[in-house]
Parts: C-alpha cells; structure tokens; sequence
C-alpha cells in the first residue's frame, strides 16, 4: 500500500484481507475506512489528519514538516500536556497537605495512620507509571490525555466524599488515598506523548519543560489547598478534591480540542527488554530512588513532619520545599552538562548528608529556622540530583553502545528513562513509611534521617566508583 498521504480518494469498500487490521485506529485499514465517510485533511508537508485528529506521516525530524507547521503543533500539545501533567502531580500530592488538616476536621488518626495516608499514593503511582507509558502509542497520545484527565474526577470526587464525614474508616481513607495513585501514572504517559512530538535537538528541553510543569503541581497544591479549605472559623477539606473537578474536565476537554494521536507512534518493547537486561538501568534507578525518591517522599511528608514536630507554624509555608526542589531540577542538567551528570550526582548527595544532619541537628535544638533552612537546602539538592542523573543516562547508553546505531542507543535510554523514573517513584513511599516507623520505634524522626544519611553514603559511593573514579570503565567519557 502505498504511503498514506499519497492516496486518492478512496471509493470501493475495504476487502476481507483489511478485517483484522480494522480494529486498530492507526492501522492502514482503519485509515482505508476513515476515508469512506471523512476526507483525510492535509495537515502540513507531509502530514494527513484523519478523524480522531490522527496524524499519519508525522515526522519531526523532517526540516520541511517542522518549519512549516510542525513546530507549532508540537507546541500546542506540549502546552495541553504540560497543564494535564501539572494536574496529575498536584492530585498525586494532594493527600500530602489534606492529612495534617485531618485532625482539625474531627478525624482520629495514630501517626503510623497519617504516614500510611501519605505514602500509598506514591506506591500506586509509581506501579501504574509502566502501563501508563505503553497506554499512549496503544490508544493515542490526546486519547489517553483525554482519557487519564478524567480518570482525575474519581479520585477527587472520592477525596471531597470521604473527608466530609469524620467517621469515615481509616480503611476507606486508605483507598481513597490510593485513588490519587492516578495522577502520579500521569507523568509517564505524557512524557512518552511528547517524547513523539519534538526532534533529537530539541527533544531535551521539551521533556525538561513537562517534566519541570508537573513537578510544580506539587508545591501548587500545598500551597493552595490551606487557602481554599478555610471557611469562617473552621475549614472545609471536600473543597480540596472539588476544585480538581472542573480542572480536570477543562484538561480533558483542552486535550480533545487541540491534541493530537500520532498514527506513527510505536510501543517499543524491544528498547524495552534491552534497557531491563542493561545493568546501567539498575543502577541508575538505585540512584534514581536517592534523588527523585528523595524529593517526592519528602514533598510528601514534609507537612506532616511540620504539624508533628513544629505544631506553632502555619501549614502554608510547606510548598516551599517542594517548589525549591522543582525549580533546582534543570540547574542539574546544566551543571551536569558542563562538569559531568555523575560527579554533579555525587555531590548532591554529599549536600543531601549534610542537609539531613541540618535537620537532625534543628530538632535536637527545637529550632524551627534551622529545621526549616536544612530540609529546603535537601530538596533543592535533591532536584539538582534529579536533572544530573537525566544527564547522565543518555551519555551512559552512548558509551556503552558496543558498536549499536545511535537510533537504537537512543531508544534504549529512553526507555530506561521511563523504567528509573517508575522505580525512583517508589522512594515517595519508602520515605514515609520510614519516619513512620522510626516514630513508631523511638518516638521522633531522628532514627529516619539517620538511615537516609547512610543510604546517600552508600549511593555517593556506588555513583563514585562506577561513573567517577579513575579507574572505572567510564570515568574518561565524563558521563
């Protein structure tokens, strides 16, 4: 068959041998039937859009193409994604600042209760980030936007439900927090949608953008949800999940309006299967855990930790941890692009020692300044940890080729990019689950930081002795 954009009009129905194919929306017997009742569109050079806003021909590798429209369309779905992604991290986060306001509000939680609020949406995050990765070349990237968007309004709903009746079973909290999981799926799928939009040359500073965008959804939501829950002398925590309803429905319909599938977008398993049996993808995604899982476990627990430990300070000053470590994301990459990701990695961990013993020393004391000061110098480290490490993938993969094609190389980071970024995830769980545990056993938090310093001691040295140490097998490429 020849290509798509190069076929007349179709006018004789399609033959038995197209049935099989038919059922799949960007095969070329889908788009043989779309003809009959819906003229293909010229998008641009090259470029044919067909019902369900599929783009067949899509190439932005193409200078043609890109000059003349693609460039444009590539950022219109950037923008779409970008606001769907900030929402899905702002859900992700939102059991962060609802669970200190519990108590307030008539609930009676243990500390381990409130801990394990804080931590299951991590753990279902960080498990649906796989599936969500493959759910956008199966279904089309503005489909599963559309349909990830209002997957949003169940958690939400559920959340304005729950809160509202403070008899409410802590298992029944437990599930409903879990339902934010959903959100936190929605940074894999949007990544791998854009990944799709954008050439080689300018395919980092897009993924940077969206990436940097739903990071910024968490420090959003502990900021604004202290505002919007206050009502006359008391508060009313069911405006927190209602206010992502109208939100999400406007992403959905935003994604429907202006997105778009590429027909030309492919599960690529076999990159896939290579990235799991490379031993770079594990240990990059130890690493992984002690940076990203260092900052969305933070992220979730720091507004807890301050109504436990500081019960005097307004909950509204917690979203300045997560902004600091959203915002120090992209200075990693630039530091790791001129000194090297891994030895910027190594000494994000060793100011991540230090800001925890910061922490320690500032509970010890009772010193809010000193407390507050070190846990905002760990996240921006845990950030800056975060862009070095995105760094320092792509640059491994290419020293490690052993004679592959860069093509193929490149897919092959890729996907390991997606099998660390679902991995590190699960540090927003372990972190919790760590303080809830040393709180349970000695009766503070102390104990937790104590094992995190040793856990960044030994990532320090497992970055050191693979990536930086003299006589290591890559310390020459300054990866």
């Amino acid at each position: 068959m020849p290509p798509v954009q190069n076929m007349p009009p179709v006018q004789n129905p399609p033959t038995a041998t197209d049935t099989d194919d038919a059922a799949h929306p960007h095969s070329s017997a889908a788009l043989h039937q779309s003809t009959l009742t819906e003229n293909p569109e010229r998008l641009l050079p090259g470029v044919t859009l067909t019902r369900g806003r599929w783009m067949h021909g899509w190439n932005p590798e193409e200078p043609k193409q890109w000059r003349h429209g693609g460039k444009a369309i590539a950022r219109v779905n950037l923008a779409v994604s970008v606001f769907a992604e900030f929402l899905g991290f702002a859900l992700w986060a939102i059991w962060s600042i609802v669970v200190p306001q519990l108590p307030a509000a008539g609930f009676v939680l243990t500390v381990d209760q409130m801990f394990w609020l804080v931590s299951v949406p991590s753990l279902v995050g960080a498990t649906l980030r796989i599936p969500y990765t493959f759910a956008v070349p199966r279904f089309g990237g503005r489909n599963w936007t559309i349909i990830s968007a209002l997957l949003l309004i169940i958690p939400a709903g559920a959340l304005a439900w729950v809160v509202s009746n403070p008899d409410t079973s802590f298992g029944i909290l437990l599930l409903v927090a879990a339902l934010a999981g959903f959100g936190g799926g929605n940074f894999a799928s949007s990544m791998a949608n854009i990944s799709f939009f954008y050439p080689e040359a300018e395919k980092g500073k897009a993924l940077g953008l969206n990436a940097a965008g739903g990071n910024v959804g968490t420090a959003a939501v502990q900021f604004a949800v202290p505002l919007i829950i206050v009502s006359g002398a008391g508060i009313a925590l069911e405006r927190a999940g209602l206010i992502f309803i109208p939100l999400s429905l406007l992403a959905a319909v935003l994604a429907w309006k202006f997105m778009h599938n590429v027909a030309d977008a492919s599960s690529d398993s076999r990159s896939f299967r290579a990235a799991l049996r490379h031993r770079h993808t594990w240990i990059l995604s130890i690493i992984y855990i002690g940076t990203f899982g260092s900052f969305i476990g933070y992220a979730g627990a720091f507004p807890t930790l301050l109504a436990g430990e500081f019960a005097e300070i307004d909950l509204s000053i917690a979203f300045l941890g997560a902004l600091v470590g959203s915002v120090s994301r992209p200075i990693g990459g630039v530091l790791g692009d001129r000194f090297g990701g891994a030895i910027v990695t190594v000494v994000s961990f060793a100011a991540m020692i230090l800001g925890a013993i910061g922490v320690i020393v500032g509970l010890n004391a009772h010193s809010f300044g000193l407390f507050f000061v070190s846990f905002l110098w760990l996240f921006v480290f845990t950030g800056i940890g975060n862009g070095s490490i995105y760094r320092m993938i792509p640059a491994i993969f290419r020293a490690t080729a052993r004679g592959a094609d860069a093509a193929s190389t490149k897919r092959i980071a890729a996907a390991c990019i997606g099998i660390a970024g679902a991995i590190g995830a699960f540090g927003g769980f372990l972190i919790p689950r760590t303080f809830a545990l040393s709180t349970g056993a000695t009766g503070g938090i102390e104990a937790a930081l104590w094992v995190f310093i040793g856990v960044y001691l030994a990532m320090a040295a497992l970055t050191w002795v693979v990536y930086c140490r003299k006589s290591s097998a890559l310390a020459s490429e300054v990866v």
